[in-house]
């Protein structure tokens, strides 16, 4: 009855993100969004009930993210019985900062007259500048155990329920050995400061990145068992040989669509191979945006190299030399695999590929003996792409009954196919002009392939149907899509 009376609001339309900087005598808005996702916060439905014209402003000041929380409607619903709107306040304050709650002139004027704006400099260490069509950006960084770089995180943490599916802000309270672990970059804009006492930097987004543990056994001595105290105290927890992993990427919606997220990505992982206590970069979980970046930007990184070593070879893949590229690139092995076949791909004249509508029944009775040399080098493909699904989900497949299993394989690589054919279409035109013959054409044929089949990316799922339910169980772990 409430929604039919107009007293429940989709949560996603009341709540407006604005990002604000200092005017001529009041704060102006440089740009404001609607978030993602409320459903951390209201529940599954992402729905408020108990408003009308409900509005959930969530302010942060530009330069130090400094927060504010302003909440309005016309009209609000009166009890009845157990039925009551939703406590707004409440409801908000395990997700947002103290300090937001502040009355609404006070906030104004600190951000208006901030004494310290004009000498703000992103806390951490300048990393890397880089420009976007003529405006400057600037990424640095800093360890979580920084005073500076945790409030300014804090501040920012409600982003995360807002804008990233599934993510959990970080606990800031740990020990400092514990936070040292951790290294935040921020993505900022350089821009005119708007007023004499104004900042000169502008947020566009983070990433958070920590340190995990790279057991490396020795295999000459013999397991023992010890009680020490970790981490113990002589050692320097940042000299140990670790896996470095982005937890969470976000770039503030104003800003997408400029190069932002590669260039912070790029930044992260130039990092860790710089590094020579990292020996690999990984990620948490990501979703299908960020696994469409990394793909792009690993495969323009490795690009290059595999041309330099002319990989494939005539003869057979060089298993040692490619282990080699992995590990001097920090890439770990599923994503490298990913890369190293997208590239393999891209090496075929898209004519004798599927999306160029190649006879795959066909190909399928003549094996490596086709005639064509293309169509042998696709076929061979579709088995070194078929192994690696084969042997990571072996357990899995095996409970199929034989023909389930090729189906179910065959399906799954064509997804994984289809997803590759996506990213090469996107570099089409973008590769350096030393590109090979085999690239050329694929990349021409490439905007004359039908896309029917190619709107979304890779779905690396096998699907196992029986009598009674359908079930989907990841073959690979990648975003859901």
């Amino acid at each position: 009855m409430a929604s039919e009376d107009g007293w429940s609001c989709n949560a996603n339309d009341a709540v407006h993100v604005t990002v604000i900087q200092p005017g001529e005598k009041k704060p102006k808005t440089l740009s404001t969004f609607h978030p993602q996702f409320t459903y951390p916060i209201f529940g599954d439905d992402e729905q408020i009930f108990g408003y009308r014209g409900l509005i959930i402003r969530l302010r942060f000041a530009a330069h130090d993210l400094r927060p504010h929380l302003h909440i309005s409607y016309d009209e609000k619903f009166k009890s009845v019985g157990d039925t009551a709107a939703v406590d707004l306040l409440d409801t908000l304050k395990p997700f947002v900062q103290k300090e937001a709650f502040a009355n609404l002139q006070d906030y104004e004027q600190a951000v208006q007259n901030d004494p310290d704006a004009k000498d703000f400099k992103p806390p951490g260490e300048f990393v890397i500048g880089y420009e976007v069509e003529d405006r400057k950006y600037e990424i640095w960084a800093g360890s979580l155990a920084n005073p500076e770089v945790r409030r300014i995180l804090d501040r920012m943490q409600v982003l995360v329920s807002l804008f990233i599916e599934a993510g959990t802000p970080l606990e800031t309270n740990d020990p400092e050995w514990t936070l040292d672990r951790w290294r935040v970059y921020f993505v900022y804009e350089k821009v005119t400061p708007p007023t004499p006492t104004a900042s000169s930097y502008s947020i566009v987004g983070y990433a958070t990145t920590y340190r995990y543990w790279y057991y490396q056994r020795d295999q000459s001595q013999t397991p023992t068992v010890k009680n020490d105290a970790f981490p113990p105290p002589e050692v320097n927890i940042s000299e140990l040989p670790a896996r470095n992993r982005i937890a969470q990427f976000l770039i503030l919606p104003s800003h997408h669509r400029a190069g932002h997220g590669t260039h912070l990505y790029t930044t992260i992982h130039a990092a860790c191979i710089a590094d020579p206590t990292i020996l690999e970069l990984t990620i948490e979980d990501p979703n299908e945006q960020f696994d469409a970046l990394r793909d792009t930007a690993d495969y323009c990184l490795l690009r290059p190299e595999f041309l330099k070593h002319n990989v494939p070879t005539s003869a057979l893949i060089p298993t040692k030399l490619l282990h080699d590229i992995r590990k001097s690139f920090k890439i770990e092995p599923t994503q490298f695999a990913h890369v190293l076949e997208m590239y393999l791909l891209g090496q075929i004249p898209q004519s004798h590929r599927l999306a160029g509508g190649t006879n795959l029944a066909r190909l399928l009775i003549k094996k490596f003996k086709a005639e064509n040399e293309n169509d042998r080098r696709y076929y061979w493909w579709r088995m070194l792409t078929k192994q690696r699904l084969y042997k990571k989900h072996k357990e899995l497949l095996n409970e199929l009954e034989l023909l389930d299993r090729v189906e179910k394989l065959d399906a799954t690589v064509q997804n994984v196919e289809e997803g590759y054919e996506i990213t090469l279409d996107a570099l089409a035109g973008r590769l350096p002009e030393d590109e090979s013959d085999e690239e050329a054409e694929a990349n021409e044929q490439a905007s004359k392939a039908p896309t029917g089949s190619r709107d979304r990316r890779a779905k690396r799922k096998l699907t196992v149907m029986d009598d009674e339910e359908e079930d989907e169980t990841e073959l690979a772990k990648r975003p859901k899509v």
